[in-house]
């Protein structure tokens, strides 16, 4: 998967929904992991290109936004229990 990417939304179809113990998580495809790896790789041995850069920096706000919606997913599952070990004890 080497492309030239623009926006983030560029990659929806690389997301997918797994299920995760109880909770059903936004993740990346393991193409688009793999990618990533490859990537931060790259950077890590200062090889990495301005191309590459953009696509790292793409993927890295994708990964930043489903890390924030999962958890936020996750709490609200938690609060949602609690609200009803509260009323049915």
């Amino acid at each position: 998967m080497v492309s030239i990417l623009n926006k983030p939304s560029s990659l929806i179809n690389e997301i997918c929904l797994e299920k995760v113990d109880r909770w059903k998580l936004f993740k990346f495809s393991e193409s688009l992991q793999q990618r990533m790896e490859n990537l931060l790789e790259k950077k890590k041995a200062d090889q990495l290109i301005a191309e590459e850069g953009a696509e790292l920096d793409a993927i890295g706000e994708l990964d930043r936004i489903f890390t924030h919606i999962n958890a936020m997913m996750a709490a609200q599952d938690v609060n949602q229990r609690s609200d009803d070990i509260e009323r049915f004890g």
